[in-house]
């Protein structure tokens, strides 16, 4: 039944409009509001040519029409030179029409082209009903005249008229008249649409600045009344979610530091009391204890209000790598030889991440590697190595506070369990994705996606 849904006109046709449907709300208002304008004004241009042309022009050809035919009813009765010449001279006098008699003329067979010009079929229409003779109109003349032929007994009549007589300018005004006011309204509504739809594009780039970690410091409401309510509203999530980090890493702070007093304490009292194996497993559990509050500490600077800088990504991950061999560890740098354009990031946190993440590859890999790949609209970061990796199961679980991959309490090979959480926190704070994956290099992958 759902295929069939799928399938049916309503839903297909639905499914073009969205295809073709402008993307923007900008686009969308100004299809909102061309539709009707457009609509308007081809209703209006076919009424006027439904009435307004059609009557002017019937009227038009057949006041042409009748006064040929009264011309020719003139000519019939006296055709000698002298009657031609008053004729001639009124025509030209009260009609505006130059009159040419050729006596023993034959009108030749030739027909008219009205297939694109109604004008001329209406004046043909009229001089049939009017003048009943043959005929020849010919508007293809010089000098903008309409020649009108029309056999007569013993001759040919020739007329000729100013195409005034046929064709208005009124026509051709009202159309420039509806394209010039349309472009006047379109021209205004466009203004008046980007003063609308910029508040709402304003909004969209903070939250979206907010959301990669960034600030946008002169942001404020403005525009229509619903717009500002939603930037307020913006404003004030902003300002909760902030709070909210900030109560957070306070008491993570606060514990971890509380936490450090009787753990001095208590090594203390441990080192007074001899050498033994309670003692030393004791002792053990108390550095496992003091591990654990170094991770909540790193946690909350994790958190921390680190402000977003102009970065060279490129730069950031040499100075990385330069002082990650300066301490003797081999690693591995592939950049990309593509050019980046620097980016707002957190240079400090982004540093703590790919510390976590190639700390945690080199307790169980010989070979670690770092590159850097670009796209368009982001960039991102492999952390290869060559161990055992992690089985795909267990992916979803390593990120997790406090998950250990080793299940034995040795801190050389399982760690706080924080490390992954601390790089995911981060990468999450710039707006990017962090996941694992199967190595090049056989052992596991962690690609981080940050956006620009």
């Amino acid at each position: 039944m759902a295929t069939l849904a799928e399938n049916s006109p309503r839903t297909r046709k639905q499914s073009w409009l969205k295809r073709h449907l402008p993307k923007t709300l900008f686009g969308r208002a100004l299809a909102i509001f061309l539709t009707p304008l457009i609509l308007m004004q081809a209703i209006s241009t076919f009424v006027f040519y439904d009435r307004h042309w059609d009557t002017m022009v019937r009227r038009l050809a057949s006041s042409l029409a009748g006064e040929v035919a009264m011309l020719v009813d003139e000519v019939e009765e006296d055709s000698s030179p002298a009657s031609l010449a008053r004729i001639d001279r009124k025509a030209r006098n009260s009609l505006a029409l130059v009159v040419t008699y050729r006596a023993g003329a034959i009108l030749e067979n030739r027909t008219s082209d009205t297939l694109f010009d109604p004008t001329l079929r209406q004046m043909l229409r009229s001089m049939e009903e009017q003048v009943r003779r043959p005929f020849v109109v010919n508007l293809d003349t010089d000098e903008r005249q309409i020649a009108i032929e029309v056999q007569l007994p013993d001759g040919v009549l020739e007329i000729l008229a100013h195409e005034k007589r046929l064709y208005s300018s009124t026509t051709y005004i009202f159309v420039m008249w509806m394209l010039g006011s349309a472009l006047i309204l379109f021209a205004i509504a466009l203004i008046f649409m980007r003063n609308q739809i910029r508040p709402i594009r304003r909004l969209a780039i903070a939250a979206r600045a907010f959301g990669l970690g960034r600030e946008v410091a002169d942001f404020k409401p403005e525009g229509a009344k619903e717009v500002r309510q939603a930037a307020e509203a913006f404003q004030q999530m902003r300002a909760r979610i902030r709070r909210q980090i900030k109560q957070r890493t306070d008491m993570l702070s606060g514990v971890s530091h509380d936490l450090r007093t009787p753990l001095t304490r208590m090594k203390l009292q441990l080192a007074m009391l001899g050498d033994d194996t309670a003692v030393r497993e004791l002792q053990a559990d108390v550095q496992d204890m003091e591990r654990m509050v170094e991770g909540y500490l790193a946690f909350a600077r994790g958190e921390g209000t680190e402000a977003a800088v102009t970065t060279d990504i490129k730069s950031l991950l040499g100075d990385f790598a330069i002082g990650e061999r300066r301490g003797g560890a081999p690693l591995e740098l592939e950049l990309t030889t593509q050019p980046l354009p620097p980016v707002e990031l957190k240079p400090q946190s982004v540093k703590r991440a790919l510390a976590n993440l190639v700390s945690n590859a080199r307790r169980h890999a010989k070979t670690v590697r770092i590159t850097l790949q670009a796209s368009e609209d982001a960039f991102e970061i492999f952390v290869d190595d060559d161990g055992p990796g992690i089985p795909e199961e267990d992916r979803g679980r390593v990120f997790k506070p406090f998950y250990r991959g080793d299940p034995s309490r040795n801190p050389e090979t399982g760690g706080t369990g924080l490390g992954l959480t601390i790089a995911r926190d981060i990468v999450h704070s710039h707006g990017g994705e962090i996941g694992l994956e199967n190595s090049p290099l056989g052992g596991l992958r962690v690609r981080i996606r940050i956006p620009v």
